[in-house]
């Protein structure tokens, strides 16, 4: 067996380990996009580093772009084989990888004006809107700590991770030569303690480990400070200061974590009398997915369904589709608060209601999740006093505001306690991907501190070749 790391080696993005048999047949791990601004990653993503009709399955461990993003690109390139995943993945994925679609066209239609004008050749999208609706009919959904028998060779089995809705850690039993290696990839990591999903289950001992190391070295604030802040910031903004707190926000994961937050201060009565507007058709087609999925919920969850029919809705609480009703909002006066799409402030309707409110200090621009350097949230939470919006300069005079507890990854603390349902001493090798070098060097150091040993943090495009375990 060899194991080849395309993405997500020594950065945080772009997730794609591919194993290969000595059958011949391989076995993608996860499918992701590189994600930055614009088409700046257009050419990295173009570049596979392999034959996509050569992949017989892809295991699929959540549905974030990072992770998923890539899959209709194989689809349009001639990939066939069979994407396998959990029920809940698979539902997101029908929405998620159909909005990556559309703003695949929308960025070039914007880079073609520019080569145009230029007179250099336009260029096509890497997948369309169409391309993504036609990769669905691959896509096995499988519930959790159900084995699958992909054949008689290979065998997975997904358990919740708590990253995602629907996100587990995909267990592979691989026979080559009558004898069997399991091979643990953990995708993402979530926390220890999440507003709506159940806590990281653990996962039977493994020979080869691949895990994640976004947050190797930091520790989050406990949630539970994360709501009393948030209560904070809205009394500021909304009662004393009388204004709008605008909330950019991930359309999935944060966004439901923040509403049921809300929802549950309503319940309380603990919210002001107010609207809240959640303005992103992504989160709106979301929420309804995640109401689908209960069996991901953790029991404070399933305890207010006891007499909350809704947890992500409540009298003051609106959900926005239209661009009409969108375009509303800037003339709306009155004290609100308005999360929307996307989380970094690079894309979205999210970059309008900033345009809006940014320059009035009665305001509050609220940061609930990492923001990449460079792109806008980053600026912002750096202390630029002037940013660009749609190419007009913009004074920052909105107070920023931020609450780190929400992130949905786990810190090194969390990450450890999740894989402390290993035995260090049976597993063969352990292999560090989607994180910054540096972050990832911390992190070794605090597993071997945990007892776990033969770690190696693989270079991009690296390939290790993998003897049959006796």
């Amino acid at each position: 067996m060899k194991i080849k790391f395309i993405g997500a080696a020594r950065e945080v993005t772009g997730s794609k380990h591919l194993i290969t048999l000595e059958s011949g047949k391989k076995i993608l791990l996860d499918c992701g996009m590189f994600q930055g601004k614009g088409m700046e990653t257009d050419a990295s993503n173009r570049k596979l580093g392999f034959d996509p009709k050569e992949i017989d399955h892809i295991i699929l461990t959540h549905a974030h772009i990072d992770h998923s993003g890539l899959i209709p690109y194989l689809y349009k390139l001639g990939f066939r084989g069979s994407v396998i995943c959990s029920n809940a993945t698979r539902d997101l994925c029908s929405i998620m990888l159909a909005d990556s679609g559309h703003i695949q066209e929308l960025d070039v239609k914007w880079y073609n004006k520019k080569m145009i004008k230029k007179g250099l050749e336009p260029i096509d999208p890497i997948y369309t809107t169409e391309d993504a609706k036609m990769s669905m009919e691959l896509f096995i959904g499988v519930a959790y700590n159900r084995k699958f028998y992909i054949d008689n060779q290979v065998k997975v089995k997904f358990t919740n991770n708590g990253h995602l809705l629907g996100a587990g850690t995909a267990l592979l039993e691989i026979t080559e030569n009558g004898k069997t290696t399991k091979l643990a990839y953990t995708g993402d990591i979530g926390r220890q303690s999440s507003k709506i999903l159940k806590t990281p289950s653990s996962f039977a001992q493994c020979d080869l480990l691949i895990t994640e190391s976004t947050y190797g070295n930091r520790l989050h604030p406990h949630i539970a400070n994360a709501e009393e802040e948030l209560l904070k910031v809205v009394n500021r903004t909304c009662v004393e200061k009388k204004g709008k707190l605008i909330i950019p926000s991930f359309a999935i994961g944060r966004t439901q974590d923040i509403v049921f937050t809300l929802n549950n201060f309503f319940n309380a009565g603990l919210l002001p009398k107010i609207q809240i507007f959640v303005d992103s058709p992504l989160a709106v087609n979301a929420t309804s997915i995640f109401r689908m999925h209960t069996e991901c919920f953790n029991p404070e969850v399933l305890k207010v369904l006891e007499h909350d029919k809704d947890p992500f809705g409540f009298n003051s609480l609106h959900y926005i589709t239209s661009t009409a009703d969108s375009k509303k909002l800037n003339s709306y006066k009155k004290p609100c608060i308005i999360i929307s799409a996307s989380g970094m402030m690079e894309a979205g309707r999210i970059k309008h209601h900033l345009a809006n409110n940014i320059s009035n200090p009665q305001n509050t621009i609220l940061v609930v999740g990492y923001c990449a350097p460079r792109t806008l949230g980053a600026r912002l939470v750096n202390g630029e006093k002037e940013v660009s919006i749609f190419g007009t300069k913009y004074g920052v005079n909105a107070e920023i505001a931020r609450i780190e507890a929400y992130s949905g990854h786990g810190d090194y603390e969390e990450m450890i306690t999740f894989l402390k349902c290993q035995d260090p001493k049976a597993i063969q090798k352990v292999f560090l991907v989607h994180g910054d070098y540096e972050t990832q060097q911390f992190y070794k150091g605090q597993l071997e501190n945990a007892g776990f040993a033969n770690i190696e943090i693989p270079e991009p495009m690296s390939e290790v070749e993998i003897p049959t375990i006796p």
